[in-house]
Formats: C-alpha cells, structure tokens, sequence
C-alpha cells in the first residue's frame, strides 16, 4: 500500500501538546473573565445555509467564504460568529431574554491568502449584548471594559483600545457634503495605519474627492492628545450637524463610563482614524493594539451594531460587541516571546512508576492522588528506571512517585520533584498535600509575560 505523506494545509494551524495547553489556558482565562461579567456560552453551527451567512455579505466576504454544496443544499462555513449570533438572535427571539449577552469561542474560516500569522482557520473569542428595540450606552463602554479585564488577567500590560463613533465621521462628512461617499471615505481612511496619509489622500482624490475635501478629511482625523483634549476638539464642530452632535455626546458617555468601570487613560484613547470597515457599524467602534508592536495592527476590535439582524427579522435587535483573533494573537505573543514556557504544561502532574510486579497498590495511590486533584498517570511499561524518568523528563511532569516493596510495606511512597532531584518518602495524604503545594508555585502567573 503507498503511503501518503502527512501535510497541514497551508493557513490551519496544529500545535504541540505543550503549545496547545498554553493555548488552551487562554481560552479558560477569557471564559472565565466573560462569566464574570454575566455573559452566557453559546455553540453556533460551523455550517450555516449559504444564503444566510451572505445576507449581508457581496464583496470581499464572498469572495473568502468557504461555500459547497452537499445534494441540494448550497452550504458555507461560517467566516465570523456575528452573522451567525444574527441568525441565532432572530430566530429565538421569543425565547430569549434580551438584553441577551452571549458570548462564543469557535473557529471561523476564511479563504484568504495564507501568510505570516494570517490563518485560514482560526478561533475568535466574541462578546456581544444584544437588545429588544434599544440598547443602552453604558454597554458600548462595560463591552472595552471586558476586554481591558480580560487582557489583563491573560497577563498583557502594554496594549490600548482605540474608540471612535461612526456617527461622529458620518455627520463630519456631510458637512463636506459627503454623506454618499460616507462609507468607502471610512474604509479608506481605515487603512491609515497600513498605507499612511498621503496614500490614503491620493485614495480619497481617485474616488471623487477634492484635494481640499481630502486634506479636510485628514486634518479632522488626525487630532491627537488626551482624550480630553480630543473631545474638546471635537466640541468646535458641534452645532453643525445632528448626526454629529449625537455621536460626540455618545464618545462622551463611553470615555466617562470606561474610566467609572476601572479601565486607566493609560490603556483606552479617543481616535478618529478608527472607521472598522464593516458596514454594518453603526455607533462606538474598537480597535485595540500592543503599543509595542503597532506592526501587528489589531489585536481586538468591534462596535456598535443597529441592523444586522434586518435580513432575518422586521424585529429592531441593536447591539454591541467585540471579538479577539485569538489565532492570530496566539501566533503574534509565541512569535514575540511572549508566552510564559515556565508554567506547568506538563498533561500530567506526577508520574506514578511501580517497581514490583503487582500493580494494585500502584493504581490504588494514583486513584488517591486523582481524588486529590492530582493528574496522574501510571507507567507500567516494561522499561528500564531511566527510561521512565526520561519519559517524564520529556513532558516536564513535575513529580515522580516511587512504589517499590520498601514502601508498599511501610505504607509511604518516595516522591521525587524531577526538576531539583529533592526525594522524599510520605504516606500517600501527605504526599498529595506536598505535590499540591509544589504545582501551586508551579502554577504561578499569568499565561502572557509582558515586558513593561
């Protein structure tokens, strides 16, 4: 029979066992940290009907979208989880009670080209609230908050959230008599970070504008400093426009709610280059970025959204989220030498080795180790001493407990902390409470070591 050699598509990422715990121990901390704030798990499905996904889709998005047919059903992979929380919202909306606050960790797929730290397949970690025809302020301000709290816990220290309001630069535009343009000016100034202002000036000018409307454009998203400081800025063109006026008094509210909920001006900043490209945006938009690798570009981003579920109900469904490329920041923190290697990623915590032909009182203390919390395994292969320890030694399991006829007799077994050589003979209530103490050292810190 020809074999066929092993390959992982180009743009799906695999990881090692080591790797995928430290991954896995970010996904917990994140769940963790949306169930502090209320927020409920939900599994939508990867496969949705075509025609669902791309409700609101056309362009680029149907371009990546990973579409196939299975006897009459034209199908698709889901290439985000907040079309499909659309759909999910819509069609249970007599069942739930709104504001309903989901949150979801799933992979998405996308048919994008493959490169650097851009995956195919990959996991997004969204939060969103969602409400029945209205959906208070203080959400597009608890929504950042989250994601500071969540960062934070994952270790993360040098990063900032960047807000703007849609409504700020739709009403900013038609007072240059732009409204109609409105959505391809957003999606061009949104790349001023990748291509710089003179490009997107030249941008903008190609698409129909003046060179003065252009300068115009850029003059107003390039006011910087506090975010004070920016809002009083921005109180110079009030009066002008309404749509305007209502976005400014919307930033207003987020920068004092984000403060009021324990965020630091130090890690959120008012900035009008901030557009997110997606239509759909209505209200307070979020990027965030680590403020040493600007390169990266965001590492978190969403916003406020009034209509996303009109192609699926007549029923009024605001609301607000944000979503973590969870893929994509675990690659950027393993490529920058972020991640924390010396906390415990060993499957197991202590390694059972028998030492006689019997191996009854082994599994005995590994099920009394277990009722103590302990990952345990047996290793009752037929192989030299040294080889065992070299078995752990390669999974970095941190102890091995010795059962030999010396200590089944006495009652004790010798625990050995593989990474000092120390030994020591306990009975087995003592010896769960000395490993337990030693993976509780072991186990400190956070996921992400960030330098400050």
């Amino acid at each position: 029979m020809a074999q066929i050699k092993p390959r992982t598509l180009s743009g799906f990422m695999e990881l090692l066992p080591a790797r995928q715990v430290q991954f896995d121990r970010m996904v917990e901390i994140l769940r963790k940290s949306y169930s502090l704030y209320g927020f409920t798990p939900l599994d939508t499905p990867a496969i949705e009907a075509a025609e669902v996904l791309l409700a609101k889709g056309g362009g680029e998005t149907e371009k990546q979208i990973y579409r196939f047919t299975k006897g009459d059903s034209d199908l698709a992979l889901r290439f985000d989880l907040t079309v499909p929380l659309a759909k999910y919202v819509a069609l249970h909306q007599n069942e739930l009670t709104f504001p309903f606050r989901r949150f979801q960790i799933s992979k998405v797929y996308r048919g994008e080209r493959a490169q650097k730290g851009r995956y195919r397949e990959f996991y997004q970690a969204d939060i969103d609230v969602i409400g029945d025809g209205s959906l208070n302020i203080t959400n597009e301000a608890e929504i950042p908050s989250i994601i500071y709290k969540a960062f934070t816990a994952l270790g993360l220290k040098r990063f900032q959230i960047r807000v703007n309001n849609r409504k700020i630069l739709n009403g900013f535009y038609a007072m240059l008599g732009l409204s109609q343009q409105s959505g391809e000016i957003m999606r061009t100034v949104d790349k001023l970070d990748k291509i710089g202002p003179d490009k997107v000036a030249e941008l903008l000018v190609q698409s129909g504008l003046s060179p003065e409307q252009a300068r115009e454009i850029l003059s107003f998203t390039s006011i910087t400093g506090t975010n004070e400081e920016v809002l009083t800025a921005l109180e110079g063109y009030r009066g002008r426009n309404e749509v305007f006026d209502l976005g400014l008094d919307e930033l207003n509210a987020v920068t004092k709610y984000l403060a009021a909920f324990g965020v630091p001006e130090t890690h959120f900043a008012v900035d009008l280059t901030i557009a997110r490209g997606l239509d759909y945006y209505t209200g307070t938009v979020y990027e965030t970025t680590m403020l040493d690798h600007p390169e990266i570009g965001s590492i978190c981003s969403g916003g406020r959204y009034d209509n996303l579920a009109e192609y699926y109900t007549n029923k009024q469904l605001p609301g607000v989220g944000i979503s973590i490329g969870l893929t994509r920041l675990f690659f950027v923190l393993e490529d920058q030498g972020y991640l924390h290697d010396a906390l415990n990623t060993a499957p197991a915590d202590a390694l059972i080795l028998p030492m006689t032909e019997d191996l009854a009182p082994a599994i005995s203390l590994a099920t009394q180790l277990r009722q103590a919390g302990i990952r345990t395994q047996i290793q009752a292969e037929r192989k030299k001493f040294k080889q065992k320890l070299s078995y752990a030694d390669k999974l970095r399991i941190p102890y091995a407990v010795i059962l030999g006829e010396d200590e089944i007799r006495e009652g004790l077994a010798a625990v050995k902390d593989l990474a000092t050589g120390e030994q020591v003979k306990l009975a087995p209530g003592q010896a769960a409470a000395h490993i337990l103490a030693g993976l509780d050292r072991l186990n400190q810190g956070t996921p992400i070591l960030d330098r400050v």
